[in-house]
């Protein structure tokens, strides 16, 4: 697959989940580098992390990977939705800070009620600009859900979602 059809293919993805009112942005460092994987995608056998963590602390449990649409429908029925800082799989001496003032723009014009940054990366280089901005981006400095962070990740991203929601889970 090429790198354009792959982009393709995510942002075909995205479309189709994303919220009609986005009530929880969730932003993400960059799309995986394999093109067969990807947070929207329905059919991910192996390395789905991020999903299935985030449809833990959201939904009550990651489910089994066979019902991810059904799962996607509950978190786009949430207005629950994800983007990433970059748009491309990152390569080496990419500078994430290229990419502020663009993610910055994307999240004004879909308008979340909370901003939760994923992965200390992205926070380190977005949340001063988002807050900013004006954009109601929480402070959590949370890490991505891999090499050893997955227990870190669901107590901080659970932190957040309760600041958001108000409790842990909504299925």
């Amino acid at each position: 697959m090429s790198t354009d059809d792959a982009r393709s293919a995510r942002a075909a993805a995205a479309s189709r989940w994303r919220p009609d009112r986005v009530r929880f942005l969730l932003v993400a460092e960059a799309p995986p580098s394999s093109p067969d994987r990807y947070f929207y995608f329905e059919t991910v056998p192996t390395h789905d992390a991020l999903f299935r963590h985030v449809a833990t602390v959201i939904l009550g449990s990651p489910g089994e990977r066979q019902e991810k649409t059904q799962r996607l429908v509950a978190l786009r029925d949430a207005g629950v939705f994800l983007i990433d800082l970059c748009p491309s799989p990152i390569r080496r001496g990419d500078r994430l800070e290229k990419h502020v003032p663009d993610l910055v723009d994307r999240c004004r014009a879909l308008q979340p009620d909370q901003i939760i940054l994923i992965k200390a990366t992205v926070h380190d280089v977005a949340f001063k600009p988002l807050r900013d901005a004006g954009l109601p981006v929480l402070p959590h400095r949370i890490p991505f859900p891999g090499s050893g962070q997955q227990r870190r990740f669901l107590e901080q991203f659970t932190a957040a979602w309760q600041i958001t929601h108000g409790q842990p889970g909504i299925g």
